[in-house]
């Protein structure tokens, strides 16, 4: 059985070569930010901290991935994050706020308010979906429009203060456990395993990548091109959704500007775990090992009191640095076929 596993292993890494590649860069950062600060960098408070925080970014990154996949991006995900959760907040303040209501009522709200932020994440995700297949606009204009116009709603919404007084059983959701495990570590890994599944198992997963892989082919092959790719944006709305979901139920408040630095990131995730910006390639694995490596090194600089200026400075070079490595790869790759 063990002889069977080592050919599957190996037969893995060497279809995705990137992550042997990603796997050492996540250990080396561990190593360094140990060997820098140990006495801070090891404590359990850091690695609880983590635990609670890199679901955000692993699920905005995935969604991230997603996008990529057919050969687009979606800078509107950390937009729609915000907008779902004030709306939600709106809700909680019309019908908990001041009322003294029994638990069983309360947990009916909660419940509607999580299935209101699915349907708006799906429908805003539609929205670019529409933009980008049927009025023809770009993948990156019409993301960072509808980003902008999700930034407008909720600040409309708002007035520009954050919205609070969300009922604590949302707010759980953010800051507590289950056997130990933070429930954000439970909503990621939940998601993730379905997404995963989603990508590799299913005809929509295998059609997402066949048309980041050659387009035209996919057509030919009588796929609906644009019908997948809407699909594939409303589950990036989704995927948005549950992080605004995660956010506001941590900060237990919902703003219009809250994770505006995970837009950078979450592109920054995505490249890094060996996505092709040009479509058709992607893991979820890759992803994730991709979060946990820009985590420990986020919170290494910020144990070391980097300058936050200083830290945007990193994570843009970064990305520079790794698309070059990647392009170099690739075309390496190509010249060995």
């Amino acid at each position: 059985m063990l002889k069977n596993a080592q050919p599957n292993i190996r037969d893995f890494f060497n279809k995705n070569n990137n992550l042997l590649q990603l796997i050492a860069i996540t250990v080396l950062i561990f190593v360094v930010m140990s060997a820098l600060n140990p006495v801070k960098f090891l404590r359990y408070y850091n690695f609880e901290s983590i635990a609670f925080s890199f679901p955000e970014l692993g699920l905005l990154s995935i969604a991230m991935m997603i996008a990529m996949l057919t050969g687009g991006i979606d800078l509107s995900v950390v937009g729609i994050a915000n907008f779902t959760a004030i709306i939600a907040g709106k809700l909680f303040q019309a019908t908990l706020v001041g009322k003294d209501l029994p638990p069983s009522v309360t947990l009916m709200y909660v419940v509607l308010g999580i299935v209101i932020v699915l349907v708006v994440g799906a429908l805003a995700g539609m929205l670019n979906g529409f933009l980008i297949t049927r009025v023809g606009i770009t993948p990156i204009l019409a993301t960072m429009g509808t980003g902008q116009l999700f930034v407008g709603f909720s600040l409309v919404i708002t007035g520009g203060p954050a919205i609070v007084g969300f009922p604590e059983m949302w707010s759980m959701i953010g800051n507590e456990k289950v056997l130990g495990v933070a429930v954000p570590c439970w909503i990621f890994f939940i998601v993730a395993t379905a997404t995963a599944y989603i990508l590799n198992k299913t005809s929509f997963g295998i059609k997402l990548m066949l048309i980041g892989t050659n387009a035209k082919a996919a057509v030919y092959s009588g796929i609906d091109k644009n019908g997948i790719i809407l699909k594939g944006y409303m589950l990036t709305g989704v995927l948005s959704a549950i992080t605004g979901i995660i956010m506001s139920g941590r900060t237990n408040a919902a703003k219009s500007d809250y994770g505006s630095s995970y837009v950078l990131q979450a592109v920054l995730v995505a490249v890094l775990a060996g996505t092709n910006p040009a479509g058709g390639y992607g893991t979820v694995f890759g992803v994730f090992i991709a979060v946990i490596g820009l985590m420990f090194l986020s919170s290494g600089l910020m144990i070391m009191r980097f300058s936050n200026f200083l830290v945007d400075f990193i994570w843009g070079a970064f990305l520079l640095l790794i698309m070059v490595v990647n392009y170099y790869n690739n075309k390496r790759r190509a010249a060995c076929k």
